[in-house]
């Protein structure tokens, strides 16, 4: 049973956002001492009270198991807080706080700067409000702070976002930066103390209005002299809603690790094929979405927009790239299924062969001979693929790959995602005025020419074909919960088609698939797993124009290959114009090495032993778990 935390609105209501004594007046900065008027049509103006919002606390994002990726903690800005009523001139104003700020400075040990004309600008029209020197002191600073007891210098307590893990997931979360600069005209009542923060990117903007909470009131008096009478919170600001994820925080880990090590740019997508959640989604390089909390400066922001690896691109499910070798499981399924050919049926393997007017050529220089299908798969026969390919027909092929959920977004909440491409009739006559000839479907036959996959879909893809053809709805969020953990919205589990899958043709996909991991003429001996029987399939394909052309390294399939716990897919991005670069020798690496230390924490189990969850199956209620908030130091 996992340990529950509220964060308590309570936090901002011990720490008043000004002094609660009525400040003392100052003293006298230039001339004489002020002396206090009496009251006059013109300071019973400010006898008012302002009724101010305060922002609420976001709601949490966490993994499967409510550990915790995206939180809310108490952050303290430093203000100067002018003395009232508000008689200073323009002049004493500034010198006012330029005098507060140099308290400040000696104090923390660390520059305070800020404009002149924006402490005036803000005496002028908010001077009973808090005038912001510093952001975000550190537990020393702010004791510091409050063992000076000044009645200028105080804290503010505001809401700031938070990523325990730093970077991890980075893409998937996105980010929640300030919404608009800080308020520097006059008061009106109902706005916010500070500005509130706004999803951006990620599942913090796809489910913004979930984790915004509601705001808070914080009333503040004066009377008609200008003197302040009573400030308190009259109505405690409520935190948003949870959002739980389907990730996997340590698999996550793991795949982010993987890539870091192994590749510059690529992507790597783990999916459970027992119900279609999202394990990991990692894309490489992530950026850190702590940079936008409150907000990122141009030349930070730049310098990421600028980055020749695009660091903010999220390649797992934003990227498409031609599937190469890996889309020969595709067109294996299609012709055993349909029963276009057997699996003892033998084809030949040349170095090349003529279609058309064009020489298709095989990745090997020498022919092998004839083979059967498991064998032209272990090997990754080009031309044996384009002989098959032509036989059963580009539309069966292209059937077969929709009905996997190819070239079709999967429905993730998460905003732009690729659709990828399946050529078709219909695609090339629009494309190229021309339905699919000979040469076009011996491209697609080898995942080539206008055929555009992303990881994420290959990865459902090899999920559905080694559950036996169940197509489920790719789960990234399982549900979202109120703060006492009640169920606000469920995303259950669901097929989302049903792609007949014969069992003979599986144990035959299956065959196929474990040799090109363990046969010696396979081609992924490098993603192999001690005691565990991995089923998979390298790709390579070039693209990009010719002058810059990149090459994408595949590696997808699933394991264990008797009963499937992990559906997987790797891409690793080439440099331009280097050719060596190969699925078997950099992207099998990548998963080779997240499966080992994932089946190296589990106990070994015969398959008949692991006891599936039924489709559709889910707890009432998932458990939270949350790190505690940064406190107020006591």
């Amino acid at each position: 049973m996992f340990r529950r935390f509220v964060l308590s609105c309570s936090i901002l209501a011990s720490v008043p956002v000004l002094p609660a004594q009525t400040p003392a007046a100052p003293t006298p900065v230039t001339g004489d001492a002020p002396v206090a008027p009496k009251p006059t049509w013109e300071t019973q103006r400010q006898a008012r009270t302002y009724l101010l919002g305060i922002p609420a606390p976001r709601g949490q994002i966490v993994d499967r198991n409510g550990d915790p990726l995206a939180q809310t903690r108490v952050s303290y800005n430093l203000g100067i807080s002018f003395p009232t009523p508000l008689e200073f001139t323009d002049p004493q104003a500034a010198a006012f706080a330029k005098e507060q700020a140099a308290r400040a400075q000696t104090l923390l040990k660390r520059k305070v700067e800020f404009r002149t004309e924006n402490a005036v600008k803000h005496y002028n029209n908010r001077g009973v409000l808090p005038f912001l020197i510093a952001q975000d002191l550190s537990p020393a600073e702010q004791e510091l702070i409050r063992k000076e007891n000044s009645q200028h210098l105080v804290l503010q307590p505001v809401y700031q976002r938070l990523y325990p893990n730093g970077a991890l997931a980075g893409h998937i979360l996105g980010y929640a930066g300030r919404a608009g600069r800080m308020q520097d005209g006059p008061i009106e009542n109902n706005e916010l103390l500070w500005p509130n923060a706004v999803g951006r990117e990620g599942l913090e903007q796809s489910f913004d209005d979930q984790l915004q909470g509601q705001f808070g009131q914080y009333n503040l008096s004066f009377n008609a002299a200008g003197k302040k009478t009573s400030e308190k919170i009259s109505i405690p600001p409520q935190p948003g809603y949870n959002v739980v994820t389907t990730l996997d925080v340590k698999i996550q880990r793991l795949c982010e690790e993987s890539l870091a090590k192994g590749c510059k740019r690529g992507a790597m997508v783990i999916v459970d094929p027992s119900n279609g959640d999202v394990l990991a989604m990692a894309s490489w390089p992530v950026f850190n979405p702590a940079a936008f909390v409150p907000s990122i400066s141009e030349d930070a922001f730049r310098a990421l927009q600028d980055d020749k690896d695009i660091p903010l691109l999220p390649r797992a499910f934003r990227s498409s790239y031609p599937p190469g070798s890996t889309f020969k499981v595709v067109v294996g399924l299609t012709a055993l299924q349909s029963g276009k050919i057997k699996a003892a049926d033998e084809f030949d393997c040349p170095a090349a062969m003529e279609i058309g007017n064009l020489t298709f050529k095989n990745w090997k220089k020498e022919g092998t001979g004839s083979l059967n299908f498991a064998d032209a798969l272990t090997q990754s026969c080009n031309t044996w693929f384009y002989t098959v390919g032509m036989k059963i027909g580009g539309r069966l092929i292209s059937d077969y790959a929709t009905r996997l959920g190819l070239g079709v977004r999967t429905g993730i909440p998460l905003d732009a995602e690729t659709s990828g491409r399946i050529p078709t009739d219909e695609y090339m006559l629009k494309t190229h005025q021309r339905r699919l000839l000979n040469g076009d479907v011996a491209n697609l036959s080898v995942g080539q020419g206008d055929t555009l996959i992303s990881p994420l879909q290959m990865a459902q893809a090899m999920a559905c074909v080694g559950n036996g053809g169940k197509l489920y709805q790719t789960r990234l969020v399982q549900q979202v919960q109120s703060i006492d953990g009640q169920i606000v919205t469920a995303y259950d589990v669901r097929v989302r088609n049903q792609v007949e899958i014969s069992k003979e043709v599986q144990a035959e996909l299956r065959k196929a698939m474990v040799q090109v991991v363990e046969s010696r003429a396979g081609t992924a001996g490098r993603a192999q797993v001690p005691n565990v029987r991995v089923a998979g399939k390298t790709g390579t394909a070039q693209w990009g124009p010719k002058k810059k052309e990149r090459t994408a390294a595949w590696f997808t399939g699933f394991a264990p290959a008797e009963n499937p716990k992990y559906a997987f897919a790797a891409v690793y991005e080439g440099d331009a114009n280097n050719d060596d670069v190969h699925g078997g020798t950099q992207a099998a690496p990548l998963i080779g090495k997240v499966l080992r230390e994932l089946f190296k924490e589990e106990p070994k189990e015969k398959p008949k032993q692991r006891k599936k969850k039924a489709a559709g199956e889910a707890p009432a209620e998932l458990p939270v778990r949350r790190a505690e908030p940064v406190k107020p130091p006591q």
